[in-house]
């Protein structure tokens, strides 16, 4: 495995200065580099709504073995166990080395798909997280799409009400480095970019393994605390673009291609960071509505731009059709699962 190069210089973002300059710092971001760090919320998600959220998480794991069984993921709702899913299908001689529990949109608090009894309890605590990362996306959007001068072209594609999207919000368990039996090979999630719009990146101090690819095709560690959020009552939250958004934006914004690995002391570790013990993260997924199509935004920003490299790169299957956002989900979800699945199942995810 190629060692990863120094923590790329990913900008943190404060949500709380003026609005227009936040909007362009934003757009600027997501343009160079396609991950952002974003710090003071204005209380649209607090520290402690982050903990309780990570309670929520351990509770969910540690459900008995045939409770989540019960609620094998299907329709990319629900659990799925180790190795199921396969990020890198093409790279991966084993699938991940995580546990997932995906829950789509709550409809009046209500999780359209089956819980573990021995949280069931706790589906309002779930849905209210969903709603509060529902909420923090809609406002990102907006300022994407203010410093796009598309004005709510972006936020309004998102959020009936209804599960009518491919909004995921997904727990993520990784079992400790030395209790996972793997290769120097082994990947705890395979390289991948993120196949909504855009995604919200929890993480807990400490726990080490995100790595991000850069523009040199060079793998490199990607900080739960960056330079000056050390003493943040929480870590900031990571904001990356997902290829919904790169679609979009015809290629100007970046759906960064990015991992999980097992890093260790010497070949990227992150100072302060391990591999040792349970880790844990928390992604929330946002999606527009099925119907979107992925389509340039008029923006004469976007329509000037011209995408590095191979043009087609910014949307490869424009030349085939404008795919709706529910193809594009059910493609790449069919590469992920395709081998774990069943094929009645994977037509369906």
């Amino acid at each position: 495995m190629t060692a990863p190069v120094p923590a790329p210089a990913i900008p943190v973002i404060d949500l709380a200065g003026d609005q227009a300059d936040v909007a362009r710092q934003l757009v600027s971001a997501a343009q160079e580099h396609g991950f952002i760090y974003i710090r003071n919320l204005d209380n649209d998600i607090t520290a402690d709504d982050v903990d309780r959220a990570f309670a929520l998480s351990r509770d969910l794991f540690d459900a008995p073995a045939d409770e989540k069984r019960r609620c094998s993921i299907k329709n990319n709702r629900g659990w799925a166990g180790m190795h199921v899913e396969a990020l890198d299908p093409k790279n991966q001689k084993l699938g991940d080395f995580k546990e997932a529990f995906n829950f789509g949109e709550f409809v009046d608090g209500k999780a359209q798909q089956p819980l573990p009894s021995t949280v069931a309890d706790k589906e309002p605590l779930f849905s209210a997280f969903a709603d509060s990362c529902r909420k923090l996306c809609h406002k990102i959007l907006y300022l994407l799409g203010l410093g796009l001068d598309v004005g709510e072209f972006l936020s309004s594609a998102h959020f009936t009400g209804q599960p009518d999207s491919g909004t995921t919000l997904r727990f993520l368990c990784y079992p400790p480095a030395e209790s996972a039996a793997h290769s120097g090979q082994d990947v705890r999630a395979g390289a991948h970019s993120d196949y909504g719009s855009i995604t919200l990146l929890f993480r807990l101090k400490g726990q080490a393994g995100l790595e991000v690819l850069d523009k040199n095709e060079t793998w490199a560690p990607v900080p739960v605390c960056p330079p000056g959020t050390e003493t943040d009552p929480g870590p900031p939250i990571l904001v990356n673009i997902g290829d919904l958004l790169s679609y979009w934006t015809n290629g100007l914004f970046r759906s960064t291609v990015h991992r999980v690995v097992f890093p260790t002391a010497g070949s990227g570790a992150v100072a302060g960071e391990s591999s040792s013990g349970t880790r844990y993260s928390i992604a929330f997924f946002c999606h527009p509505v099925d119907s979107s199509r992925l389509e340039p935004v008029p923006s004469q920003r976007v329509q000037s731009c011209v995408p590095a490299g191979n043009a087609s790169d910014a949307n490869p299957y424009a030349k085939r059709k404008v795919l709706t956002a529910a193809e594009h989900l059910t493609m790449r979800l069919n590469a992920s699962y395709g081998a774990s699945l069943d094929n009645d199942e994977a037509s369906k995810a």
